[in-house]
């Protein structure tokens, strides 16, 4: 048998920097588990307004797209080349899809809105 003291290979010494912080290491401080009321009020405004200003840009992305004040307007009387892309019926498909989603993801939100605890 061999004695631990006489081995050949030498014990490595702990390495003295420190270590950077994983995504599985436990955080030194919790998250706060209790928002103030301010904090809390400012969320759900913060879900408001967002699902106002999604729903406001929804309804506009898919109703305006096929009046005739998108393609005659003033933006697009320089550029004909421009106008005739934004004419396309594909075109304004794809906006209206766009409204549609942005519809989708506004009540998305307010479904799955909870209070922060």
């Amino acid at each position: 048998m061999t004695d631990p003291a006489f081995s050949s290979v030498p014990e490595r010494a702990p390495d003295p920097t420190p270590r950077p912080a994983g995504l599985l290491d436990a955080p030194d401080q919790p998250a706060n588990p209790d928002p103030s009321a301010g904090e809390l009020w400012m969320h759900r405004i913060s879900v408001f307004l967002f699902v106002l200003i999604s729903a406001v840009a929804g309804v506009l992305l898919i109703i305006l797209p096929w009046t005739p004040e998108w393609t005659d307007n003033y933006l697009l009387l320089s550029f004909p080349a421009l106008r005739d892309i934004v004419a396309n019926g594909f075109f304004r498909g794809i906006c209206s899809g766009l409204g549609l989603l942005d519809i989708w993801i506004g009540f998305w939100e307010a479904l799955h809105y909870h209070e922060g605890h």
